[in-house]
């Protein structure tokens, strides 16, 4: 099963639309609670860094049998230093986003802490592509 969302940066009030909808599908496909609950919030965290850094993003969900893979790509500054950005509570997020109560560092630290494969690439000036999987076995 193969789903796509769009995200638009800068738009917080559906900031966790496409995670929620993904949580919906795992629950109606019997996906075991604790398995739902890290990708989800691994892809809420990456969902927050696109509309909190990026023009715009997608969001590619598919579900096998035996993992979950999720690409999200954005089209924004990119990242100079993943490294540095892995650090919990390294942000660059501007204090307009900080004040909305995001932007606090945790953003790829959390997804890096709830997926069982995390991948990040990144072209500054161009976008980030973050690869997540989730093995179901």
């Amino acid at each position: 099963m193969k789903f796509k969302y769009e995200i638009e940066g800068g738009n917080f009030s559906k900031a966790g639309n496409a995670s929620s909808a993904v949580k919906k599908i795992l629950k109606q496909l019997n996906v075991p609670p604790a398995i739902i609950k890290k990708l989800v919030v691994a892809l809420y965290e990456g969902e927050v860094n696109v509309v909190a850094h990026a023009w715009n993003g997608c969001i590619h969900v598919d579900i096998e049998a035996d993992r979950i893979f999720v690409s999200i790509e954005d089209e924004g500054p990119g990242i100079p230093d993943i490294e540095q950005a892995m650090q919990e509570g390294y942000s660059t997020a501007s204090q307009a986003v900080r004040e909305m109560g995001f932007g606090a560092g945790m953003g790829l630290p959390n997804m890096k802490k709830n997926a069982d494969y995390l991948n990040v690439k990144s072209e500054v000036g161009k976008g980030t592509t973050v690869e997540i999987i989730t093995f179901l076995k």
